[in-house]
């Protein structure tokens, strides 16, 4: 991605709308897509597209390699002859139009991607993708199909004891036995990817880049660390030693233990760090440009011994440093990855993104600070940087300000931003951030839609509730909206 002045929206595909209770990889993100390019935005900035594990993360997921069978698009199947009309509009997959069900989604998506499995299996384009992706997808299938074998319990409850230590007899054995499971998780994941290349061309077309989250770490119950120990820090098989977190800050007073296996950086860096740039290589096939969350870490990371009650007892350790995002950044294009760098960076980690010359993050709902001159405000945002209205983790920017912000927070805001009712309130943070220096401007849908609280995608250090589940209303992508949003970018001569 050039550096030439553009601007973009946040919306994660679960949040598309769509009839079967979950935005899918089907017409409604190809008509979200041309909503963008009516609207004269660039980029579509994504969730992680990885299965989701633990309260439904995306952030948690049994894979750093697979995509997630419920953005499979059920309307495809149905015109591949996959699936027939009449078993996709027999399920229940909830009437709540707003939020996802994922109880539902997990209990009855599944047994329709069995049935198109059993319809298509014999294919040759499959046979073909499982050996092009046989690296990592051979594991995963088998985990994947141990796991619903053992009734969905984490890899440390396993009762076979051998199989979580990966022994060989253990795993032929298991590879007989669950031969045909292997099989059709290997075929779920072919469906995916070739629904989502399909996607991806297509926004292509419409000159709309894919922006991407990758999540730096991986779940403890995973695909990877049962795999690969030995890229992770573990005191036997499928148990961490330490693991990864934040100390206290603005979401909790005492940090956000987060558990999840800590990386075994000597080991990486002995094999030349070869696990993650093909990683970040397979990221690439996936999207244009790549967000690395928590990028922090790889200057220095928390860590917690494995089963404390909460972060506190965390220390920051030393992490691989500029040598490696060097040999990562080598392997994209350039300008193909921004840096996540929110949250309280001291003096070194500032110089270590700085080294980087890759594009930070400025975020409005965190800059109205009404004693000092923040670095997030609009005005303070560098060229080489992406200025966002809020993001995922954080309110919309009506949320924040009828809520969060306090009362001198609000009048700087409505001052700055000359924010206007008659208008709605979330135009003037759109036009804040389009309105900046820095060459790439975000803002959640939400904040385009006006939206408050019950719109949110996550709180952090939270989990339940509605975390990951909002969608947006069909109507939301209209003519009127889009005009707006156009008129807004040509003003601040983006696009």
């Amino acid at each position: 991605m050039n550096q030439r002045r553009m601007s973009g929206i946040v919306l994660p595909i679960t949040s598309l709308p769509g009839r079967y209770g979950v935005g899918t990889m089907g017409a409604g993100a190809r008509r979200f897509i041309d909503f963008l390019h009516s609207a004269g935005q660039r980029v579509w900035q994504i969730l992680p597209l990885s299965p989701t594990g633990y309260a439904d993360s995306p952030y948690q997921s049994c894979s750093a390699w697979a995509g997630n069978p419920y953005l499979i698009d059920l309307d495809t199947l149905i015109e591949d002859g996959l699936l027939t009309r009449e078993e996709a509009d027999g399920c229940d997959f909830g009437g709540d139009p707003d939020y996802v069900d994922y109880g539902l989604i997990y209990q009855n998506r599944l047994a329709l991607l069995h049935k198109a499995y059993r319809r298509g299996k014999d294919g040759p384009a499959a046979e073909a993708f499982a050996e092009e992706h046989k690296g990592w997808l051979r594991d995963y299938a088998l985990y994947m199909a141990l796991k619903e074998h053992y009734g969905m319990i984490g890899l440390n409850k396993w009762p076979d004891k051998a199989v979580i230590a990966r022994e060989a007899a253990a795993l032929k054995k298991a590879g007989e036995t669950f031969a045909e499971e292997i099989r059709f998780h290997s075929y779920a994941q072919f469906l995916f990817f070739r629904q989502w290349k399909a996607l991806k061309a297509y926004a292509g077309e419409r000159d709309v880049l894919i922006m991407g989250d990758l999540p730096i770490y991986v779940a403890e119950d995973s695909a990877d660390v049962w795999s690969r120990p030995e890229l992770f820090q573990l005191k036997g098989p499928a148990k961490p030693s330490r693991v990864a977190g934040v100390p206290p800050d603005f979401y909790s007073a005492s940090g956000q233990l987060w558990g999840n296996p800590l990386y075994e950086w000597a080991y990486h860096e002995k094999t030349g760090y070869k696990w993650w740039k093909e990683r970040i290589r397979h990221a690439h096939a996936f999207y244009d440009v790549i967000r690395i969350d928590h990028f922090r870490g790889f200057h220095t990371y928390w860590s917690v011994a494995a089963g404390a009650k909460t972060a506190m007892a965390g220390r920051w350790v030393k992490g691989p440093g500029l040598p490696f995002v060097d040999k990562l950044a080598a392997q994209l294009p350039p300008g193909s990855l921004i840096a996540e760098d929110l949250g309280d960076l001291g003096g070194t980690v500032k110089k270590f993104f700085a080294d980087t010359g890759l594009p930070g993050m400025k975020v409005l709902v965190y800059a109205f600070d009404p004693d000092n001159d923040s670095d997030y405000l609009p005005h303070n945002a560098p060229k080489n940087s992406v200025c966002y209205t809020s993001t995922h983790d954080s309110p919309a920017f009506v949320d924040w300000l009828t809520g969060e912000a306090g009362e001198r927070e609000r009048a700087l805001a409505a001052a700055y931003l000359r924010l206007r009712e008659d208008e709605g309130l979330g135009w003037g943070a759109v036009k804040g951030a389009w309105g900046s220096p820095a060459y790439l401007a975000m803002a959640p849908f939400q904040d385009i839609l006006g939206l408050g609280k019950d719109a949110r995608i996550n709180i952090p250090a939270t989990v339940g509730g509605t975390n990951w589940r909002w969608r947006v209303r069909e109507e939301a992508l209209n003519e009127s909206v889009a005009e707006q949003l156009l008129n807004v970018t040509k003003t601040y001569k983006r696009g």
